[in-house]
């Protein structure tokens, strides 16, 4: 991996931080590595993290919801430096909590406030800011048990396929695309009358149907200004071929060969200003990532849905190509100098994949030992992230759906998604199972 340095025109940056990063996932491991490599990271603990994680820092058994035992343990860790990976303690107001706290107040947190993140937390609240800001996305409207019978007439008279979403969080999950009206009035239903969702189906969100090419785009800010970190393609689905039941995601690639700079310049343009701009408008406090979940059709760019955070696997591939120091650009957005931050880049395809427990996403079976993972005859210019693994009788065992994370480099897409195969080859668990043909579409043009 190449080596790092800060690349900042005049950086105003703390010598070292004490650094707690929030979360447990492949995406958790990829900061903790990305973030360990800066020498303004004096030391790092992860709460909760996992055995990845504990490799690279130091775990804290805590709750990314604990606010309270995050509070004593970044004071009795001198955190300078709190990076929240999931989206929960966003929504739920992790920001908010330290801003109002004068023991916690001096503390960079990377991450919105809570209304700012309504963006993730409510498809409706962050299509009705679309609409303000002018930024291009399909066409929606929403209900309530109150209009229910609206909204059954609105299926019934729109053209399919027709996308239904939950409003709130609902672990990746709220999404559906009905290709049948009766498909589309069933899921309706059973969103709102039967709670399928609990509260965050309390409203749905009904879209057009967008057709085209799904890329993120991903960037930090402090609500004014920004930097583009990276681009990625994610594989949702389970079977090769894009088939089968959706996931968390099965793999991702970076660069994407067709975000050329024709078409980043009309994301820029378009979306990213637009969206910046209308957080700044807003007065909305807002200082982290922003995830661009975008649809590329026919080369124009339309947003279908914002994260407030990294996505993943998408961390796994964007953290390795970044060549940026990462602690320091988090400095950066808090002290104002985020505009004069220099991205660089691995110039170099990077594609990840993700190792899964059999019967993924239904149900799985967990703690199958895991062996492999610090295989001494293992590919070079390959990481290891794990995802859902953790300890048990001085074995790593797998504890989820999705259990870790192979990222590989290569001079095109083939090569790295080929040298990543070569390592996953070497990593067994009982029931293993990752795709074969992450970046298939792109393999004859790289």
């Amino acid at each position: 991996m190449t080596a790092e340095n800060d690349t900042f025109a005049s950086p105003i940056i703390p010598n070292t931080m004490n650094i707690l990063l929030l979360g447990a996932g492949g995406r958790e491991h990829a900061l903790a590595w990305k973030m360990a490599q800066s020498h303004h990271c004096d030391a790092l603990f992860i709460a909760p993290g996992n055995p990845g994680t504990a490799g690279i820092g130091t775990n804290l058994n805590l709750l990314v919801t604990d606010f309270e035992g995050i509070k004593a343990a970044s004071i009795e860790h001198q955190i300078g430096l709190v990076v929240v990976g999931p989206e929960e303690p966003l929504v739920k107001g992790i920001y908010d909590f330290f801003e109002s706290d004068p023991a916690l107040r001096h503390i960079i947190v990377v991450g919105p406030s809570a209304k700012a993140a309504q963006l993730e937390g409510s498809k409706a609240f962050s299509k009705k800011f679309m609409q303000r800001h002018q930024i291009p996305t399909a066409a929606y409207a929403e209900f309530t048990l109150e209009n229910i019978e609206e909204g059954k007439n609105y299926i019934a008279s729109h053209s399919l396929p027709v996308v239904l979403k939950a409003d709130g969080l609902a672990a990746g999950k709220g999404v559906v695309i009905a290709t049948t009206h009766n498909e589309a009035l069933e899921t309706f239903n059973e969103m709102l009358v039967n709670k399928q969702f609990g509260e965050a189906s309390s409203k749905v969100v009904i879209e057009q149907f967008l057709s085209g090419i799904e890329v993120s785009v991903f960037a930090l800010t402090n609500g004014m200004d920004y930097q583009i970190i990276g681009h990625a393609k994610d594989y949702k689905r389970i079977g090769e071929g894009d088939t089968g039941l959706n996931t968390g995601g099965m793999g991702c690639v970076s660069p994407v060969p067709f975000m050329d700079d024709v078409f980043m310049q009309k994301v820029e343009e378009r979306i990213v200003k637009p969206t910046i701009n209308g957080l700044a408008a807003e007065e909305l406090c807002y200082n982290g990532f922003v995830f661009f979940g975008l649809m590329n059709v026919d080369g124009e760019p339309f947003v279908i849905e914002y994260n407030c955070r990294m996505g993943d696997p998408e961390t796994e591939v964007v953290m390795p190509r970044l060549q940026t120091d990462l602690v320091a650009l988090f400095a950066a957005m808090d002290n104002g100098t985020l505009i004069d931050a220099n991205i660089t880049y691995d110039n170099r395809s990077c594609a990840t994949i993700m190792a899964v427990s059999g019967g993924y996403p239904g149900d799985y079976e967990k703690n199958k030992v895991i062996t492999g993972l610090e295989d001494t005859s293992a590919v070079t210019d390959t990481l290891v992230f794990q995802a859902g693994t953790k300890t048990s009788e001085n074995a790593v065992v797998t504890s989820g759906g999705r259990v870790l994370a192979v990222t590989a480099f290569g001079n095109n897409i083939k090569d790295a998604v080929a040298l990543a195969h070569q390592r996953l080859e070497k990593i067994r668990f009982e029931g293993i199972y990752f795709r074969r043909d992450i970046g298939y579409e792109f393999e004859k043009n790289t």
